[in-house]
Parts: C-alpha cells; structure tokens; sequence
C-alpha cells in the first residue's frame, strides 16, 4: 500500500494556517485557533472514513473498526498544539501521519484485525496552566485532581479548560484506558535534534524517553523605587533569581554523567512590578529538569534550594518558595515495538539507528497502559520550537510510511497481546 504523499502534505500546510496573526506559528491549546484546527482535522478524520469523538480528557480520537476487536486497539497519534512561536512539524507530523497511514489501509479496501485509532492529545506543549501532556495524562489516570486545580494568569482551572475543549473532568479520577483495551502505541516525531541529521541517518527508532519534572520557584523581596533606593539597601528579587538561574546551569553541567542524561533549564520567568523604574520585589520562574535516570532526576532539586538559601537567601535578604508543577518518569519503549520500527525502517530501505529521546512525550504516557514505540524523522540543523523548524516532504513520508509498516506488522502479530514483549 502506498501512502498519498500529496495528500500528507496538503494536511500539513493546511493546519499551519491555523496560528495566530503575525506570530507564526502559534496555535496554544484551549484557544479558538485550537478549536478551529480541531474542527477541521475532526472533518477530515471523518472523511477519511474514521469514526470520531472527545474523550472525558479532551483528546480527539478517530476509530477504524478492527475485524477481531477482542485483540485491542492499536493506536497512533500526536498532538497539534504549539508552543508559542514554535514550528509547523512537532506534535503535527505524527498526527498527520497516523491518519495517513490509516486512511491508506481504508482505501486498500482491506480491514485491519485490530481496531486502529489514530490521536490528537490535547494540550501536549506546556500549558498556560503550569501543565503538559494534558491529554495523555488523563487518558493514562496521571492527572491528579490537585493538576485540575491549577489556573491560567486569568484564573481559570485546568479543569474548566477541559470541560471547554469537550472533555468531561470529573470522569478524570482513574484511568480511561483499561490495561486491556490497548494492544500498543506507537508515535512518530520530529527529533529535535541534530543526530540523524548529522550522521545522515533517514529514521530514529527511539529505545527511552526522558523524564521531565518542572518547579516554579518564586524568589520575593521588596519593590522599591528604582531612582530613590540605594543600592545597600536594596532587596532585588530579580538579582537574586538570576543568580538562581545560573546555578540551575552550573549544577546541571557538574553532574552530567559520562554514561547518561542530565538537562536543565530555566526558560520561563516574570517579574513584578515590571516595571523599568521599580526594583523587583517577585520573580517567578519555572525550572525544568530532564534525565533518562529517576534518581538523577529526583535529587537535582535539593542541592539547588539548599545552595539559594545561603547564597542568595541569607546574604540578599530575600525569600524562595517551591512548588512542584509537573513530573514524569523515564520510560522504556517495548522492546517488541522497537524491533518492529527497526525491521519497518529496513524492509524499505531506510537507514535507522537506536537512540533515546531528550524531549517528552505523550508516548511517555501511553506506556502506562500498552506497549509503546516512537520514531523519529530528521529535522533541519535540529530546530524546533522555533519558526524556523522544517522537515523535508521526503522524511516526512518516509517517516509515514515506516510508522504505517510498523502497525500493519504490529496488525498481524498474534495472540492478542504479541506486541507485549519485552
């Protein structure tokens, strides 16, 4: 079966449409230009010949009834939010790509054994809410009641927000996926990075994904005029954060092991009053941690408090709070579902090499319920969250067509459950 390459572009073009006036390429979950592209991919699912319908999470789902249904669900799928000024590929791509390789199998006029669903998860970028991986987390029983609770700067609750995007927050107390019902997941992704770029290589068959865990530190001390208050006698909240922010880089660099992965980074912070003739007295800032290890991941935080506590706290007179805002562990990808990305990308003839994820994904999630997988396609000098993210159509087909080998093999693996191998 081949893919209608045509087709999967004119999908991609189309939703970059989707963003906000002048600020290419915006388009945040929970917004009407989310909605808007949400519309039209619904449209579009549907005259593919899918089924569709929003869980109580808000993820957009498109069905392809399965011959033997008893076997589970194989799905695939992404996400279509953007970070703010971000790119026209990530999370777009793999979502675009399932549908492809889906709507490809329909017009075979052949029926898959398994049921397929093809998934848009909702909010997967960092939200405005303080959380990511909305969708996937609520699909996976990962989104606490305490998540529901947190508010956008306008105040509106995480929860609301759903019940807005057609989800239903009070059915999100457990799973809503059984353990049973999905036979394997599989995503397909820009790599956001320059390794298979570099090493010419066509596809990533991803073995792990990075942990993520996210803190808001708020660092106060007192706003004063900017033109009346001498130096001495200042309390700058805004020095004294930015002495934080190098720290989270320099610890960071200090425990990188040799045989491992360890990130972090501070990429978000506000000051109040902000204003240019007022001293701080508030910074806010989110620090993020990454890692393949869940200890390294887990004992970043401390050393970190307790360095700002002496260094910044006693000496400036200023004060820190942490609060937690999200986390995720590292993940392993089904063995069984790597060999059969692998075995995909060479029955084609496509170069492949193994390699982990530094960046999150709702894959990470999906691997609480079912064996899942992850491919990557290269991406121009290994740009994303950025405008000048770009793919070239023919990674990106190719991307589509191992993704759609690797579920048509996964399709015939038998007994129910085959693609749980370890």
């Amino acid at each position: 079966m081949e893919l209608n390459g045509n087709r999967l572009q004119q999908r991609l073009e189309k939703l970059s449409e989707f963003t906000d006036p002048g600020r290419p390429w915006t388009r945040r979950a929970f917004t009407d230009r989310y909605t808007s592209a949400r519309e039209w991919l619904q449209k579009e699912m549907e005259l593919a010949g899918l089924s569709t319908r929003v869980d109580a999470g808000g993820n957009l789902i498109g069905t392809l009834a399965g011959s033997e249904p008893e076997l589970g669900v194989l799905a695939s799928g992404s996400h279509i939010d953007t970070v703010v000024d971000g790119g026209r590929y990530d999370g777009v791509l793999g979502v675009v790509a399932a549908l492809e390789g889906v709507q490809t199998i329909i017009e075979s006029g052949k029926a898959p054994r398994h049921t397929l669903e093809v998934i848009d998860f909702l909010s997967e970028e960092p939200s405005d809410y303080g959380v990511s991986c909305v969708g996937s987390r609520a699909m996976s029983g990962n989104l606490s009641a305490e998540l529901l609770e947190y508010t956008n700067p306008s105040g509106e609750r995480l929860g609301d927000a759903i019940q807005r995007a057609g989800g239903a927050p009070a059915k999100l107390t457990d799973a809503l996926r059984g353990e049973d019902e999905l036979a394997g997941f599989l995503e397909l992704h820009i790599e956001q990075g320059r390794v298979l770029e570099s090493t010419r290589t066509q596809i990533g068959v991803v073995t792990n994904i990075v942990g993520i865990r996210r803190y808001e530190i708020v660092v106060t001390g007192r706003a004063d005029h900017s033109g009346t208050t001498p130096m001495n006698l200042r309390k700058d909240a805004l020095v004294g954060a930015s002495r934080i922010v190098e720290r989270v880089s320099a610890q960071a660099r200090e425990l990188q092991p040799s045989n491992g992965y360890l990130v972090a980074t501070v990429g978000k912070i506000s000051v109040r009053p902000d204003a240019a003739n007022a001293v701080p007295g508030e910074a806010r800032m989110t620090v993020e941690v990454r890692s393949d290890s869940e200890e390294r991941l887990v004992n970043f935080l401390e050393p970190l408090i307790t360095w700002a506590e002496e260094a910044v706290c006693r000496r400036d007179e200023l004060r820190i709070e942490v609060r937690p805002l999200s986390a995720t562990h590292p993940t392993d990808c089904a063995k069984a579902i790597v060999d059969t990305v692998a075995k995909s990308a060479t029955g084609l003839g496509f170069s492949s090499m193994k390699m982990p994820s530094g960046a999150g994904h709702d894959a990470a999630h999906m691997a609480r319920l079912c064996p899942t997988g992850m491919l990557l396609v290269p991406c121009l000098d290994g740009r994303s969250h950025c405008p000048e993210e770009s793919i070239t159509m023919d990674d990106a087909i190719n991307g589509a067509r191992v993704l759609s080998r690797a579920l048509l093999i996964l399709d015939c693996a038998t007994p129910k459950g085959a693609a749980r191998g370890k």
